[in-house]
């Protein structure tokens, strides 16, 4: 396995971190008389941010608020600069939102920059229960989904507003909220509790220091701020978290454990940063963001072979909602156990095309995953046909394990291991031939399902050199979901691979969570010749 191919699969793409920040909507359930009284107090205005790393300035965000006679309109722009495998990967979304003056959701549309695959979702709603949202990336046709709803359709900045809004927060108090939550696409309950009272001073304006060739400040304003965090367990945890002002605004927050967004002046916030991009600073300083997300393993695994054995002691999380039990993991109280499957586990009992109702839904094709393109059937039929390949698995065409490891190795082999922050488009990936987990994923779920067999992806944490890095791979239904690894070119996957979380890209957000927090001891692993066994605690 190259160096290369180790590390490019560490990213979890930093979209989702602007989708974190900027695109969580709220569904406002039996809050409407808070929600039409925080309305009539929005204040317009615009408020800057310093986005830090690890104390060292990476990025820049705003959040602009206006208001008119008929409606309130939201305009959210968040842009850092990351570094990846020794190289600066520019991240960028943005976020414009129209709403009534009772705060209800007329539109939006959410763009990420070019660098990140050039994304344009927009939607609309269309009567008081439905939204239409259309998703095109790469300038390819829009995919359109109608996505029904109960109750008012709010913003990220809709939940502090109806929260300190209104009625002065009470330190202690529980408020309730149902968040749709567009990275699992359903609404799910949100309590976020109010943990205290605190004054902040932040800079009002700057001048400009030519000794020091800074911005300064020179003014700074005074506000009271109530830190809000979700409780233990909740969906939004690490996402709604931070100091709220009493015009509903954030004052500062850490989102994943790993950003800070410190509200500043516009020249603290932006221009310092502006020259030091210039002159190279933040380029050369930055950590790198899969070492800051990786959790350390309490000893060495011996990793030249394939583990087939794994077990795990995981703790200092909540891990309620996580997909780590079934299939090949057991999970007992916090000890995990992964067994790597056999040959005999290998070998289902139906032939492809896969016609099971059950199985249809990971059958079809998806706005990146588009296993009814005529080139991506052209190249799945070329694999299962492949004379060299044929030699080697038997009923080529009809076998689902012996079309899945060909599929397998054909993409480890095609594809160059690099770091990607584009978004992961089976299409564009099959024309580019390259990128990281993602894009090793969505293309060999395209070309399963081009060839009639059962596909979803799976993301969670990989051992790689003594640590465990957060990891995308797919997983196809031989009877049972066998892992497998296209990355890594591993079939099946070996045990060293935790799953947290299945189903569409946009589910890896859910992972930020456990950044900075979850911490592992490894209790065991075996290979084929060797078995390691260590009580030694991880560390984080």
């Amino acid at each position: 396995m190259t160096r290369r191919a180790k590390i490019a699969c560490g990213v979890i793409a930093i979209w989702a971190v602007g989708l974190g920040l900027l695109v969580r909507r709220e569904l406002g359930r039996g809050a409407g008389e808070r929600l039409a009284q925080a309305a009539l107090m929005v204040v317009p205005g615009a408020e800057f941010y310093s986005v830090s790393q690890r104390g060292r300035q990476i990025g820049f965000a705003t959040s602009t608020v206006d208001t008119t006679s008929n409606g309130v309109s939201v305009a959210d722009l968040f842009v850092a600069d990351l570094v990846a495998d020794n190289a600066v990967h520019r991240a960028s979304a943005r976020l414009m939102v129209r709403m009534s003056r009772a705060l209800r959701l007329k539109s939006f549309v959410f763009e990420l920059g070019p660098e990140m695959g050039a994304l344009k979702a927009t939607g609309e709603i269309v009567d008081d229960s439905t939204l239409r949202l259309f998703i095109a990336t790469l300038g390819e046709k829009a995919d359109t989904q109608q996505i029904r709803f109960a109750g008012p359709l709010l913003l990220p900045t809709v939940v502090p507003l109806a929260l300190v809004l209104g009625e002065q927060p009470k330190v202690g108090r529980r408020y309730a909220f149902s968040v749709f939550d567009p990275t699992a696409m359903k609404a799910v309950r949100v309590a976020l509790r109010v943990l205290a009272e605190s004054t902040f001073v932040v800079s009002d304006s700057a001048v400009f220091d030519s000794v020091r060739t800074r911005w300064r400040a020179i003014h700074y304003d005074t506000l009271k701020a109530w830190h809000i965090e979700p409780d233990s367990g909740s969906s939004a945890a690490g996402m709604l978290s931070g100091w709220v002002d009493r015009h509903g605004r954030m004052v500062q927050s850490t989102q994943f454990g790993t950003f800070a967004l410190l509200r500043g002046s516009y020249e603290m916030a932006y221009k310092n940063w502006a020259m030091d991009r210039k002159s190279g600073v933040v380029a050369g300083g930055a950590e790198d963001i899969q070492e800051l997300t990786a959790i350390a393993s309490g000893v060495p695994i011996e990793h030249k072979r394939e583990v087939s054995l794994l077990r795990l002691r995981l703790h200092n999380s909540d891990l309620t909602g996580y997909e780590l039990g079934g299939s090949r993991q057991t999970l007992r109280h916090d000890t995990l156990e992964i067994r790597r499957e056999t040959t005999a586990e290998l070998t289902p009992a139906y032939q492809l095309p896969n016609r099971d109702p059950a199985m249809r839904g990971y059958l079809l094709p998806q706005p990146l995953i588009q296993s009814d393109n005529p080139q991506v059937i052209e190249v799945s039929m070329r694999i299962r046909s492949a004379k060299d390949i044929g030699k080697r698995y038997r009923r080529m065409d009809r076998d689902p394990s012996a079309v899945a490891r060909a599929l397998n190795e054909y993409v480890f082999r095609t594809l160059d291991k690099k770091v990607s922050l584009t978004m992961p488009n089976a299409l564009a990936v099959l024309h580019r031939k390259s990128g990281d987990c993602n894009e090793h994923t969505v293309l060999f779920i395209a070309l399963a399902r081009a060839s009639g067999l059962p596909a979803r992806s799976a993301a969670g944490l990989v051992y790689v050199g003594g640590k465990f890095y957060y990891h995308a791979w797919p997983e196809v239904y031989l009877g049972a979901w066998v892992p497998v690894d296209p990355t890594f070119g591993q079939f099946p996957a070996d045990a060293s691979h935790i799953r947290f979380v299945t189903g569409d890209y946009f589910r890896q957000a859910e992972l930020l969570k456990l950044v900075g927090a979850l911490q592992i001891d490894v209790l065991s692993a075996e290979t084929p010749s060797a078995t390691t066994t260590s009580p030694s605690p991880a560390t984080r």
